[in-house]
C-alpha cells in the first residue's frame, strides 16, 4: 500500500508541478468542519493553503511544508472556501490559482503571484474577469509556451449554473442563483455539461478570450459523452499533460468515482475518451494531478485513509503511472 504523502495536515486536491529541480504540490487543506454534509460541499471549509516540495515521490518521502502561502482573509474578494488551487511557472513569476466564494456565494478563480514556488503569494483585489465555478488547472504547453486554464465542477462547483444562452461583457454566462433543478443534466439524449477552457493573457492574470467548451467525445461514436453516462462523463477535476505530440484531460467522473482520460491533439479539444486512470479509492472524492519528474511519471491523488473515510479530512498520495506503446494509460487498481 502507497503511504500518504504528507501525514501532519488533512490535505486534497494535489497539483504538482516541477519547479527548480523539486516537485512542489499545492494542495488543498482539510480541516475539522461540523458543517453538515451536504452536495454542495458546504462541510469543505478550508480556508488556507499550504505549499510542500519533494525531491522524490517515492517512500521514504522527504517532504517539506513551506506553511501558509495563502488565507482567504488576504483575499479581497473572497468570503470563503479556498477549494482546489493550482499554480504555473511564467517569465520568472510564480502564479497560485484558486478558487473561492465571492461576497455573494459565488464560486469565482483568482489568481496570487510570488517570486519563489514555495510562496509566500499576493492576491490580486479581484478575481480573473470572466471566471466562474472552481478546479482551475493550468497548463503551459512545452512547445509553444502558450497558456490555458481549465475549470468547472458540477453540484457545489456551481458549474450547472452557468449555462445561460447568452453571457455579459466579460465573457461570464449568467448565474442562476434560484436554481432549484438538478444538478446536471438528466435523461436520456442529454449532452453532458463540459468542463471550460481558456487560453491564459501573456500576464497570466486574464483570461485572453472568453471561456469556451472543452469537448470530450464518446469513442465509439464520435459524439458528445451523454450527460447519463456517469461512468465517463465531466464532473470536476480538470487536469491537463502532455506527451509526445499528444495532449491529454484527465478528470474525476464525480459520483461514480473514477479518474478518468481523453486524448486530443490541440489544448482546446476535442478530446476524445481514452479510458480510466484509477478505480475508486477510500471516500467520496477523488482529484488528481499527473507530472513528469526524471523521465518517469507520477500520479498525486487523494484518499482518506488517515481518517478512515470521513470524505472532507483527506491525504495526498503518489504513485507511479506507466503507458503502454499505444501512448495510452495503464490503469491503477485503488488501495
Amino acid at each position: 500500500m502507497t503511504p500518504p504523502l504528507i501525514t501532519h495536515l488533512y490535505t486534497a486536491d494535489p497539483s504538482a508541478h516541477v519547479f527548480s529541480g523539486k516537485i512542489y504540490i499545492y494542495p488543498s487543506h482539510d480541516r475539522e468542519s461540523d458543517v453538515p454534509f451536504n452536495d454542495n460541499g458546504d462541510h469543505f471549509d478550508m480556508n488556507d493553503y499550504h505549499v510542500f516540495s519533494t525531491t522524490t515521490p517515492e517512500p521514504p518521502y522527504d517532504v517539506i511544508d513551506h506553511g501558509v502561502v495563502l488565507r482567504v482573509a488576504d483575499v479581497p474578494w473572497a468570503s470563503k472556501q479556498l477549494w482546489a488551487p493550482d499554480a504555473a511557472f511564467k517569465d520568472g513569476k510564480y502564479y497560485l490559482y484558486f478558487p473561492a466564494r465571492d461576497k455573494e456565494g459565488i464560486f469565482r478563480i483568482g489568481v496570487a503571484v510570488g517570486d519563489d514556488p514555495a510562496g509566500p503569494f499576493i492576491a490580486d483585489p479581484e478575481p480573473i474577469p470572466g471566471s466562474f465555478s472552481v478546479d482551475p488547472a493550468t497548463f503551459v504547453d512545452p512547445d509553444s509556451g502558450d497558456a490555458y486554464m481549465y475549470f468547472g465542477g458540477l453540484w457545489g462547483g456551481q458549474l450547472q449554473c452557468f449555462q445561460g444562452a447568452t453571457v455579459d461583457a466579460h465573457g461570464v454566462p449568467p448565474f442562476d442563483a434560484s436554481w432549484s433543478g438538478p444538478k446536471e443534466p438528466a435523461g436520456e439524449g442529454k449532452t453532458a455539461l463540459f468542463p471550460k477552457v481558456a487560453p491564459l493573457s501573456s500576464d497570466m492574470r486574464h483570461f485572453a478570450s472568453p471561456a469556451q467548451d472543452l469537448v470530450i467525445l464518446a469513442p465509439e461514436t464520435g459524439k458528445p459523452i451523454a450527460a447519463d453516462d456517469h461512468d465517463r462523463r465531466f464532473f470536476e477535476a480538470s487536469w491537463m499533460h502532455k506527451r509526445g505530440d499528444k495532449y491529454y484531460f484527465s478528470y474525476s467522473t464525480g459520483d461514480s468515482h473514477y479518474l478518468v482520460y481523453a486524448i486530443g491533439d490541440s489544448p482546446l479539444g476535442p478530446f476524445t475518451y481514452a479510458g480510466r486512470i484509477l478505480e475508486p479509492v477510500l471516500g467520496w472524492t477523488t482529484h488528481h494531478s499527473i507530472v513528469e519528474f526524471q523521465s518517469r511519471w507520477w500520479l498525486f491523488h487523494h484518499d482518506c485513509e488517515i481518517s478512515k473515510g470521513v470524505t472532507h479530512l483527506r491525504n495526498v498520495k503518489v504513485k507511479e503511472l506507466f503507458y503502454d506503446d499505444e501512448g495510452k494509460i495503464l490503469p491503477i487498481k485503488s488501495e
